[in-house]
């Protein structure tokens, strides 16, 4: 969908976009420490952390890119994908410029490896898109496209405009974050959508630019704060797609999440600095989320392969079909209000009534 036009009210200078970061040591010689992401930039006065979205000016560390908007949609929930969450729903989607990490299978580099002065941004504060979503009927607004966690003081202060018009956020995010600035900055979000990119370290340092065990620690929290929470594993042909990495990533799901947590295992497209990858065969696709149902799984998706029965929803007790997906604009759930199967009761975990 093309990008809407949020403009708010009165165009600003970017001043506006400035405001003082909300996790950050103040050390000697006014260097400061970055304490939102595992990297812990230390950083200089004058300089920007590795997101290029900070700055320390005299000592204090700022956000460049508070109500900096460089993207926004309109989007189905399934899109996020979130599968277990408002199903046949509209999220409002917003970005700024900006990530903590450098996939090189990046979808959104334009974005996420820009620096917010590169590219056109719009001035769009909190309670604006909060109206926004209102505007185009959307029960929820998702921090998506780049990188949440890098514009954290953003999300947070959208988050509370959000609760008080009454409209629910999702992050969409790749997790790598400090512990104690999830649990405060992710409190007031309802949804969490985790990109693990691999189950293997290795692949992280090479392909991704950063570590996998910060990822593994974010995905318990989240699940020790009670936020409703799928993962997605973009299968990459060769270089995370062998039967032992997949089936430690799904053993590592049910002992440490729970069998219920969903997990989408989506088709790669060539992009960015992997354009030479094939995109993912469907019978890999499907051999991933073979490993996981035997591990004991029981809510494993195929992604962006439209019309493939793996992107319905079947109650993992009777078999039946509980949510049809044919595209993102074409949803069908006949889940009961009390979030239960209506062919045995079995109970189906999500967020299925608004």
């Amino acid at each position: 969908m093309k990008d809407l036009h949020i403009a708010a009210p009165q165009e600003r200078h970017d001043t506006q976009f400035v405001v003082e970061a909300r996790f950050f040591a103040k050390l000697k010689n006014r260097r400061v420490r970055c304490q939102l992401c595992p990297r812990k930039c230390l950083v200089r006065e004058g300089d920007r952390g590795h997101c290029g979205v900070r700055e320390n000016r005299n000592g204090v560390f700022y956000s460049l890119v508070h109500s900096r908007v460089c993207a926004a949609h309109v989007d189905p929930v399934e899109k996020k994908p979130l599968f277990h969450y408002l199903p046949g729903t509209t999220a409002f989607s917003i970005a700024t410029a900006g990530c903590n990490v450098s996939c090189k299978f990046c979808q959104n580099w334009e974005i996420s490896q820009s620096l917010p002065e590169q590219i056109p941004n719009t001035y769009a504060p909190p309670q604006h898109v909060a109206r926004m979503a209102m505007h185009y009927g959307c029960p929820t607004i998702a921090f998506t496209y780049s990188e949440p966690v890098v514009f954290t003081e953003f999300l947070m202060d959208t988050a509370e405009a959000a609760h008080v018009a009454g409209i629910r956020t999702i992050v969409v995010s790749n997790g790598y974050m400090q512990q104690r600035a999830l649990r405060t900055a992710w409190r007031p979000v309802d949804a969490v959508k985790i990109d693990l990119k691999s189950f293997s370290n290795s692949f992280y340092s090479r392909v991704v630019g950063g570590q996998l065990r910060p990822v593994l620690d974010s995905l318990v929290t989240l699940r020790s704060m009670g936020k409703w929470t799928e993962i997605v594993y973009l299968v990459l042909p060769t270089l995370n797609d062998s039967d032992a990495e997949l089936r430690g990533l799904a053993e590592w799901i049910k002992n440490n999440l729970g069998e219920e947590v969903p997990l989408h295992f989506t088709q790669y497209h060539p992009a960015y600095r992997l354009k030479h990858l094939p995109v993912t065969p469907v019978a890999t696709l499907e051999r991933a989320r073979a490993i996981a149902v035997a591990e004991g799984l029981q809510y494993v998706y195929i992604g962006n392969v439209p019309g493939h029965p793996a992107q319905n929803t079947w109650c993992p007790h009777c078999r039946e079909l509980l949510v049809n997906r044919s595209g993102f604009g074409n949803v069908r759930s006949v889940i009961r209000a009390d979030n239960n199967c209506p062919f045995c009761l079995h109970p189906i975990p999500g967020i299925w009534q608004a």
